[in-house]
């Protein structure tokens, strides 16, 4: 999984940096498939913004959230993040292709 962590009028701290990729372990036991994870935080006055596009086979995946805290934004980033995530798993892995299940025995 390739990450990338940036940040617009804000650096991206070590402790900043680590608190994402513990978040993001979450999204990572629930799809092992993840290829690229770009991560965007900024600051605005008062307005702290994370934003996430995530990469998987077939798919991008986008969510993005904005609160008076920064970790809290990532809180509820990621968790909007994990519930899109095992939408699109349960999607994909839950039905069955066609060709089997119309496939007639002779």
């Amino acid at each position: 999984m390739n990450l990338s962590i940036s940040g617009h009028h804000l650096e991206v701290t070590p402790a900043l940096r680590e608190y994402v990729t513990v978040k993001l372990d979450k999204i990572r036991r629930h799809f092992d498939q993840v290829i690229d994870v770009n991560v965007f935080l900024s600051v605005d006055k008062l307005r702290q913004k994370a934003e996430i596009a995530l990469h998987v086979r077939g798919k991008d995946i986008f969510a993005e959230s904005v609160d008076d805290d920064l970790y809290a934004a990532i809180d509820s980033l990621v968790d909007k993040l994990d519930r899109q995530v095992l939408k699109y798993k349960d999607k994909r892995f839950a039905h069955p292709h066609e060709a089997i299940k119309h496939h007639v025995e002779t």
